[in-house]
């Protein structure tokens, strides 16, 4: 699989690229925006390592130009560790986020974590196809989403929420058993980052998200898919 690292830091592009390679992954650089953004026009890509502070195009301003076309796993670098800055992460389109100075070993870990899930989504609807819920359908062979024949175009992180409820319709999910089957992990990585996901979804989903139709909060229990 090939995984394009974007950092105006050389040495930290060096760095990811060297614990990557001995996992077995190719790699593929850009040290701004415009040139990851080239790269990715060329290139089949499977994910990409993002940093946020950099010269020409910042990393908020490519993933979003990203998402108009791709849906591949984005995971965001930031020296920034306030929620604000990850809030803003994870709304603009990424589905993790990392803190430095990191733990390599850590950031494979989330590399591997985030592939096995995109990889898995196909996976899962070869065998049940198409679920639909009054207007809402989710094509899980090919992980995309439409609303009353409109195409809604959904990363790979909120696919995988939505999904999971969709085909538990009406069970309550608590945040902490989404993120247990969305992140595959037991530990929450901060208590907004679901409801960010969700708000995300809605404003993509529902006519008016304020008043949902599909993605319903139960207050102090969690979410649910009427």
């Amino acid at each position: 699989m090939k995984i394009l690292v974007v950092d105006d830091d050389r040495e930290i592009v060096e760095s990811i690229s060297i614990f990557l390679g001995g996992e077995g992954y190719k790699v593929l650089k850009a040290y701004n925006g415009i040139d990851a953004l080239d790269i990715l026009s060329d290139n089949e890509v499977h994910l990409m390592i993002l940093d946020v502070m950099m010269p020409k195009l910042d990393g908020i301003k490519t993933l979003m130009k990203l998402r108009e076309s791709r849906n591949i796993p984005v995971i965001l670098l930031s020296a920034k560790s306030e929620d604000a800055d990850k809030i803003l992460g994870l709304t603009a389109g990424a589905d993790d986020y990392v803190t430095k100075p990191f733990n390599p070993s850590e950031l494979v870990a989330r590399v591997k974590s985030q592939l096995r899930r995109y990889t898995t989504l196909g996976s899962i609807g070869k065998q049940n196809g198409i679920i639909t819920i009054n207007g809402l359908s989710l094509n899980t062979e090919n992980k995309t989403a439409n609303v009353d024949g409109e195409n809604v175009r959904l990363t790979p992180i909120e696919y995988k929420i939505l999904e999971l409820l969709v085909r538990n319709r009406g069970r309550v999910f608590s945040t902490e058993e989404i993120y247990r089957n969305v992140w595959n992990e037991e530990t929450v990585v901060g208590d907004n980052t679901i409801a960010v996901h969700v708000r995300h979804i809605r404003e993509k989903i529902e006519i008016n998200p304020k008043e949902p139709k599909y993605l319903k909060v139960v207050w102090g229990i969690g979410y649910k898919v009427d």
